[in-house]
């Protein structure tokens, strides 16, 4: 057994999981969680006119500085730090993970939207099968879409994978006014993500009934469902009907979706809204009628590719 750090530069929170992580990655279970801590960081918040703000990247530092601290007490025999879309969509994307470098005195992998899609992918079928159907990542700079065969494996050409540039954070930067969005700013983002889908062209390989979700929107979006609606605590499933039943009940009683979404998901207020709103329309476009939830997510997948396939 090693021990093994992954720190996840996200647009709204840095994380850094220790795994107690077995030589073989193939291993029916080859890692147990030892510690998760998240800071959030807002990061997306710091990008101005497409550039990462010399604000952010001091943010970023300190806050990676202080995990990088965690996984050394830890007594961590590597720690890996990956960045996603907002790192990625900057247009000082280089200086900007060059400087935060410098600042930490450790390397940082931006990933690209196809490693990321299919790093997701990899952490999504750890110890489960997934089957036909599309994987869907909502993370907080852009959403990834990955369609699946019969054995759940990322189909072949055309059906790859497919990353827009829009995820939960980053539409609640540019839509929303104060927390939760009204209903213009709902539309708002709903008609951006509707224009970044019709960019795509052909959505036929992606276009199935079921659905399975990764990252933290999805997650989310299930502790509002059962939080809201009282289903089962950890609610495997996403059904579209309870999708739409939540955004009927922010529609029709803003004050009581506002209370149990603090309960669900206090650290995901602000963002809770966009993502949902998202999850509804990638299931009306591709007409899917329920999302699972998976347990795992890029973080798993970049630890058994990554770091124990290395």
């Amino acid at each position: 057994m090693t021990r093994l750090g992954v720190i996840d530069l996200g647009s709204n929170s840095v994380r850094l999981v220790i795994y107690e992580a077995k030589k073989d990655p193939l291993s029916p279970k080859p890692f147990r969680i030892l510690a998760d801590e998240k800071k959030v960081a807002g990061l997306a918040a710091y990008v101005t006119d497409g550039r990462f703000s010399a604000a952010g990247i001091g943010r970023a530092a300190t806050i990676l500085a202080d995990l990088l601290k965690v996984s050394r007490n830890l007594s961590c025999e590597r720690t890996d730090v990956f960045a996603t879309a907002v790192l990625r969509n900057c247009v000082n994307s280089t200086e900007a993970v060059a400087a935060i470098e410098a600042a930490i005195e450790h390397p940082i992998r931006l990933l690209s939207a196809t490693e990321e899609a299919a790093l997701g992918l990899a952490g999504a079928r750890i110890g489960r099968s997934l089957g036909e159907g599309t994987l869907i990542d909502i993370g907080g700079g852009s959403t990834e879409l990955t369609a699946l065969d019969a054995d759940g494996r990322a189909a072949a050409s055309p059906g790859g994978g497919m990353s827009l540039s829009q995820g939960s954070v980053s539409s609640y930067a540019q839509f929303v006014a104060l927390v939760l969005p009204d209903a213009a700013e709902r539309r708002a983002i709903a008609e951006a993500f509707d224009e970044r889908l019709e960019q795509l062209g052909d959505l036929a390989p992606y276009r199935h009934q079921h659905l399975f979700g990764i990252g933290g929107s999805v997650r989310a979006i299930a502790k509002m469902q059962a939080q809201a609606l009282g289903t089962v605590s950890k609610p495997p499933v996403i059904a579209r009907e309870s999708l739409e039943q939540l955004l009927r009940l922010l529609e029709e009683d803003t004050s009581s979706f506002a209370h149990h979404a603090v309960k669900a998901c206090p650290d995901r207020v602000h963002t809770l809204v966009p993502g949902m709103v998202i999850a509804h329309r990638i299931m009306e476009t591709l007409g899917s009628e329920d999302i699972t939830v998976c347990k795992y997510g890029i973080r798993e997948g970049y630890l058994v590719e990554c770091m124990l396939g290395s």
